[in-house]
């Protein structure tokens, strides 16, 4: 994804010419999200987070809202490709550090308690990018927690279109290609999940469960969230 240009707005939030349907989903979304990550990791003062894909975006409430909900904000470290610097100044103890698409997290083997994840491996590319992306984060955390839209919400969080998404993805891709939404169409900006997809990505040593959560009903609730139920391990693990 493109660095946005002034570092207070992501790209996240310009391909489409508006602010994308995932952005506008209720906060109460997100406070549902974080209230199921307290219940199923119980952190406590010392545990060591490491949030991963913080957006340079200051303008949205949902932007970031880990930061902004999570108790022990000295205990947080938080990485992404765009600038996060301001999360410094404005929660006094955490620390952001910048990191590149498709490199190693610069961490040790399980170095956090928690890593945390919020829409950011429907960003990373193809499976094959993806399944590396998981592989990342249980190498550096003990346990994981990750969130991302769920594919079969049949409003496309990015785009705001109904149902197109339900087509085959060669399909979506080609139709989507000749809107004025084309940056959604590749690969490499947007590969959205469903719930066996994302259980698939992860190492076969992780041990996860896969909920949906969020607006909507049953199969078809905005979003979806995944994590370990016992420690992490990586690829190599």
């Amino acid at each position: 994804m493109s660095e946005p240009p002034s570092g207070k707005t992501s790209s996240l939030y310009r391909h489409s010419g508006r602010v994308p349907l995932a952005s506008r989903l209720s906060y109460a979304v997100r406070q549902q999200m974080f209230a199921r990550f307290l219940e199923v990791t119980h952190p406590t003062p010392t545990s060591s987070v490491l949030d991963v894909g913080v957006t340079s975006d200051e303008r949205h409430q949902e932007s970031n809202f880990f930061e902004r909900l999570y108790p022990y904000k000295e205990r947080i470290v938080c990485v992404g490709t765009e600038d996060g610097a301001h999360l410094e100044q404005q929660y006094p103890g955490i620390r952001f550090m910048p990191v590149q698409p498709g490199q190693p997290i610069p961490f040790a083997d399980q170095e956090f308690d928690i890593v945390f994840s919020n829409a950011v491996i429907e960003h990373v590319g193809g499976p094959e990018l993806q399944r590396a992306f998981l592989a990342e984060l249980c190498r550096v955390g003990r346990h994981v927690f990750v969130t991302t839209p769920n594919r079969w919400f049949p409003v496309e969080h990015h785009t705001g279109i109904p149902l197109l998404h339900f087509l085959p993805r060669p399909l979506f891709r080609m139709i989507l290609r000749r809107t004025a939404m084309s940056y959604w169409s590749h690969q490499q900006n947007l590969h959205i999940l469903g719930r066996n997809d994302l259980a698939e990505l992860f190492p076969p040593t992780a041990h996860i469960r896969v909920e949906r959560i969020g607006i909507g009903f049953g199969p078809f609730k905005s979003n979806l969230l995944a994590y370990t139920l016992t420690p992490a391990m990586g690829a190599n693990g």
